[in-house]
């Protein structure tokens, strides 16, 4: 047998291993094709045993201990990667978890609010967010051609007009729950409502959204006063934003509501002081003032107890109501400078909260 026959040979062998290793999965599959090549009766074994049949034995005696060698190390990289694989596939090591969501952070805000006014006696209630002028605006004291209808940047419905309730809009406020609400009790007080929907206006920046949720609250009872309206408001502000927080109302007009007032909480980074150092030389850049501006109250104007079938001599009643993305993004820590930010789907935004 010539040499070049007997490498020929050798090199056959080491084919057939590899390809014989490729579809090995499993250490006992490797030990298994040890046994076949390098074992006792092996191919490999009984191919060495034929070097004296080679007319060159010196030359074939270096090719048979580097063909062994090859056929050793394609068996431990084999043996390796097997027992890679078996750890991979272990039964016993415990599961990869999912990635779990979680609930919206203005989902968050929304159960926030509903629990702290629950725990008051609100009853949570939700009405339409496509709904008639009617309970929108006139039932509000905003009669037709009213100029105070102009403030709301509405969205009207492409949809027939109903001769009593008027045209279809899209919700500017909640404040469309506020008559329905003392409908739906039959006109009967007392009312603690808190009602939670979408809103939608035409505006669009950092500080606004075309849609957005607003929390409204009412309230009707005999001898409901201002003092009540604020001590709701200074239980909310601490209960959101944290011992210590405060309330505060200044004069304003809506024309649902008679006094109006506009509504400021005062500062988490600053506690109200407007500075952040003792010494006061240093202005807080968040609210610049000590107070932040968060929405509108007010005692619920004669004219709407009347929509709703309220005697307004003989009952009185406080509402409020604002954004919830507003009131959110005002929470210590957060200083989101950009509302549009929690409708982005941005999931690197969303996993923080």
């Amino acid at each position: 047998m010539t040499t070049a026959e007997y490498s020929q040979k050798l090199d056959t062998v080491v084919t057939e291993l590899k390809t014989a290793l490729q579809s090995a999965t499993s250490s006992e599959t490797v030990e298994a094709l040890k046994t076949e090549y390098l074992g006792k009766k092996g191919s490999f074994t009984l191919l060495s045993k034929q070097i004296k049949d080679v007319d060159d034995k010196k030359e074939a005696g270096q090719l048979l201990n580097t063909t062994k060698q090859t056929l050793e190390d394609m068996l431990a990289t084999a043996r390796t990667t097997a027992a890679k694989k078996l750890a991979w596939i272990d039964l016993t090591m415990p599961g990869k978890k999912p990635e779990v969501g979680h609930t919206h952070p203005v989902s968050q805000a929304m159960e926030e609010i509903t629990h702290i006014f629950e725990q008051i006696g609100f009853t949570r209630v939700r009405y339409p967010e496509v709904d008639w002028d009617h309970y929108v605006f006139e039932a509000l004291n905003m009669p037709k051609s009213h100029p105070a209808r102009d403030e709301w940047e509405t969205f009207f419905v492409d949809a027939p007009v109903d001769n009593q309730m008027g045209k279809m809009v899209l919700t500017t406020h909640t404040s469309n729950g506020q008559v329905r609400e003392m409908e739906r009790l039959n006109s009967q007080p007392p009312i603690r409502m808190i009602n939670i929907a979408r809103c939608y206006r035409r505006q669009q920046d950092a500080t606004h959204t075309q849609m957005f949720h607003q929390f409204e609250g009412l309230v009707v009872d005999k001898g409901i006063t201002i003092q009540h309206l604020k001590g709701t408001l200074d239980y909310f502000a601490e209960q959101f934003y944290g011992p210590g927080t405060k309330s505060r109302i200044r004069p304003f007009h809506f024309q649902f509501t008679e006094p109006s007032f506009e509504v400021d909480f005062s500062c988490q980074i600053c506690h109200g002081t407007g500075y952040l150092d003792d010494a006061e030389t240093q202005k807080c850049r968040f609210c610049k003032s000590g107070w932040h501006e968060v929405g509108g109250a007010g005692m619920v104007h004669p004219n709407v107890l009347k929509a709703g079938g309220i005697d307004p001599d003989e009952y009185t009643g406080f509402a409020f109501g604002w954004g919830i993305e507003r009131t959110y993004t005002l929470k210590e820590g957060l200083n989101l400078d950009d509302i549009r930010l929690l409708y982005s789907g941005d999931l690197r935004f969303l996993h923080q909260f």
